[in-house]
């Protein structure tokens, strides 16, 4: 019987509040493990390995959505070559719980790495902060502040050992119906929890807690410790992970339709605000259902194998 092996590159979206981050952990739900669980079922990775060779590329943590993320798997070459992408995608999709989807899959050469993305790009839903107030124009201007290369330190939960310069290639607002509802960011990599550091250090500029000259400090000066805070997960979205030779697709801004939050008043109490923010959380959820409808759509091909 043929030991050999065919490396294969997948890419999949998730929700995030359905799972302990994306990281397999003992005796929590979390998206690898769930895809684990999956392939072996479909006995394709061995129960009986003590390890597992399903990589992810990009961690995210509790709450945080993903639009398109990927990964890699190593599987017997007699089974691929048994199966048409479309088959499989279908196999393993239909193993999955409904917050994870399996978008396409690809054969890639052994020394290709999942983690060495062109770049990755996260979209943050600003507005769905509590006390978020839209700036205007002068966001332009804020969002500007965190982009080049530089020592982001005090962004980010910094791990010991880790290299904290990072490189900002753009960070730009998310326009949806002419509204500013967030921003854009993308990078080479990123630091764990930096995109979420980023929206709060925002979020001050925006009551005025901070000014742009405290951001400037902190990113010029990242011996001196700041903590700006970490705003919460459920507004981020993992948008793409971007390799050379696989692109991240165009999005179809059809698809979004985000209800503007209530404007500040004695009739917008509290318990308005907390139920829009319900409903915005579920229209994060739809877009990302519609984005993974149109993401999801395999050719009718067939392997021909060598």
């Amino acid at each position: 019987m043929s030991d050999a092996e065919t490396r294969l590159h997948f890419r999949i979206g998730y929700l995030g509040d359905a799972f302990h981050g994306s990281q397999i952990q003992p005796d929590v739900r979390t998206v690898q493990g769930e895809l684990i669980h999956a392939f072996q079922k479909l006995g394709w990775i061995s129960k009986k390995e003590e390890g597992h060779n399903l990589v992810l590329s990009s961690r995210t943590d509790a709450g945080v959505n993903v639009r398109l993320n990927g990964g890699t798997v190593r599987l017997a070459t007699s089974l691929w070559n048994s199966i048409t992408p479309r088959k499989f995608v279908r196999a393993v999709d239909d193993l999955l719980p409904d917050e994870i989807a399996f978008l396409d899959v690809r054969e890639v050469d052994f020394d290709w790495n999942p983690r060495m993305a062109v770049h990755r790009t996260y979209r943050y839903r600003l507005e769905g902060i509590e006390f978020w107030k839209d700036p205007g124009e002068v966001i332009f201007e804020w969002l500007k502040l965190f982009e080049g290369t530089y020592d982001a330190r005090n962004f980010a939960r910094l791990e010991p050992g880790k290299n904290p310069i990072r490189t900002i290639l753009s960070c730009t607002p998310w326009i949806v119906d002419g509204r500013t509802v967030g921003f854009e960011i993308v990078g080479e990599a990123f630091l764990w929890n930096q995109v979420r550091r980023t929206a709060m250090a925002l979020h001050l500029l925006s009551l005025g807690e901070i000014s742009p000259e405290d951001v400037r400090n902190a990113i010029d000066n990242p011996e001196i410790e700041v903590d700006f805070g970490v705003a919460p997960p459920e507004w981020l979205i993992l948008w793409g992970v971007e390799w050379e030779d696989s692109p991240i697709p165009e999005a179809n801004e059809s698809n979004c339709r985000f209800s503007p939050a209530p404007i500040p008043s004695r009739e917008a109490e509290r318990t308005m605000r907390k139920r829009w923010r319900q409903g915005a959380r579920m229209e994060m959820k739809t877009l990302l259902h519609l984005e993974w409808m149109h993401l999801g759509q395999l050719p009718i091909a067939h392997h021909n194998p060598n």
